[in-house]
């Protein structure tokens, strides 16, 4: 594998890694202010899980990189813009509906990644794809439940999730939008063809989606790309509490 290639092949996984870590750290925040116990239980268990799954990744990253950066030098050592999750992942909380519709879509979306990489020609990839898809497919089922019952739920309820999907569904564009990393992860047989994973993406989110009574907006793009390293002031503010601890003493370990 030629330097260009490798970078390529790094970048990619670096996307998926990036995309959990943010994600799982937007959950952590939620830890001891859920409406109630057993869903501050139910956050913080995706929370790990996602992490864990970042964890996986991001070393994956370091040793196909071959830069000497593990995990934790990655995790917590880039800059802003040289991380590239999914700009949706990064989108603040909100009330619990915003965090739950946020959920279901980037669910919907590692279910379909996940069970495409598990068939990927990097077979540590492929590996960890394989174990990620049992844990996605708890956290769809619990996404998808609560969807349904915010959405159904009361006039509240279903205002504040309709509200929720009107404003997070620009980001999930990107999703399928591929580059050049994509592509030629894709010829490498890495990667699959993101535009053929939409269709099962979507009809997954519609059943849930009408089950909740909710309308899908139209598609319109947002004018920014997490996966390019384009992100909002969010994922600054998001950066600057858990990058704290390495920032303030470097090399801190318990």
């Amino acid at each position: 594998m030629n330097a260009s290639s490798a970078d390529a092949h790094a970048a990619y996984v670096l996307r998926i890694a990036d995309t959990c870590l943010i994600l799982g750290q937007r959950l952590g925040e939620w830890v001891g202010h859920a409406p109630a116990i057993e869903e501050d239980l139910g956050l913080a268990n995706t929370a790990l899980d996602l992490i864990g799954q970042a964890r996986l990744l991001l070393s994956h990253a370091g040793e196909i990189e071959g830069r000497g950066r593990g995990e934790d030098t990655l995790a917590f050592l880039r800059a802003e813009h040289e991380y590239l999750n999914l700009a949706l992942a990064e989108q603040p909380n909100g009330d619990f509906g915003r965090t739950l519709v946020r959920q279901l879509l980037i669910d919907a979306w590692q279910m379909e990644i996940y069970t495409s990489l598990s068939n990927s020609r990097d077979q540590r990839l492929a590996e960890i794809a394989a174990k990620a898809v049992k844990e996605v497919r708890y956290h769809l089922r619990y996404s998808s439940a609560w969807v349904v019952r915010l959405g159904d739920g009361t006039p509240e309820s279903h205002t504040r999730a309709q509200r929720a999907v009107d404003e997070l569904w620009p980001w999930t564009v990107e999703l399928f939008a591929a580059d050049s990393i994509d592509q030629a992860m894709q010829q490498a047989g890495v990667g699959p063809d993101l535009a053929s994973l939409r269709t099962a993406w979507l009809a997954s989110v519609d059943a849930v989606l009408a089950e909740a009574t909710l309308r899908r907006p139209p598609d319109v793009a947002q004018q920014r790309w997490g996966k390019r390293g384009q992100h909002g002031e969010d994922l600054g503010h998001l950066l600057s509490e858990m990058q704290y601890l390495q920032r303030a003493y470097p090399g801190a370990r318990w």
